[in-house]
């Protein structure tokens, strides 16, 4: 590459040219082996780059890019907030009056599972119930939007290993910012 177009390059990344990046967020569909549905969130400034990554990602690892609708319907968007099991209490509420202060303000599903809580809120609540934690002393680990399948598919022992595959070529990928699938 010609040193006048790495000096751009640079130039344009830090702002220095007046014309920055213009960064764009997509979700793109599609099937990874066995039928698993999959949608891949992404970060990008340049879409065209993006979604032949993200097709190439899917087609060499046995899955298929969906067209727009063709498996959003499969999950629904919530808000998303975690907490470890053990930082999950309140000194002056026990863990069903905590549950219940936060069902008051939108949480709609608390779950726990491996050390950590998990709450559901619709998407406009989320800010409340965070807020609402962290009024009751509780710091949330992780919160934000997020796609949840509204039911999930087994995936058999042969199929485990391709989808395993797919999953680390998207973590690898540097515009996917995280993905969503209806694997069990």
């Amino acid at each position: 590459m010609p040193k006048d177009g790495i000096d751009r390059a640079i130039k344009r990344g830090t702002g220095e040219s007046g014309e920055s990046a213009q960064i764009e967020e997509c979700l793109y569909e599609g099937y990874a082996p066995g039928g698993v549905a999959i949608l891949v969130k992404t970060l990008s400034d340049n879409k065209n780059r993006t979604v032949a990554d993200i097709k190439h990602i899917l087609s060499t690892r046995g899955g298929s890019m969906g067209g727009s609708g063709s498996v959003a319907w499969m999950f629904n968007e919530w808000g998303l907030i975690t907490v470890a099991s053990e930082k999950f209490k309140n000194d002056k509420l026990n863990r069903e009056e905590l549950e219940l202060a936060l069902i008051e303000v939108g949480a709609e599903d608390i779950t726990e599972e491996d050390e950590e809580v998990e709450i559901k809120t619709k998407v406009e609540n989320l800010q409340k119930v965070v807020n609402k934690l962290k009024e009751l002393g509780v710091e949330p680990d992780e919160d934000g939007l997020g796609w949840v399948a509204k039911d999930k598919v087994p995936v058999s022992e042969e199929n485990q290993a391709k989808l395993s595959a797919l999953f680390t070529a998207l973590e690898e990928n540097d515009d996917v910012e995280e993905y969503f699938t209806n694997a069990e």
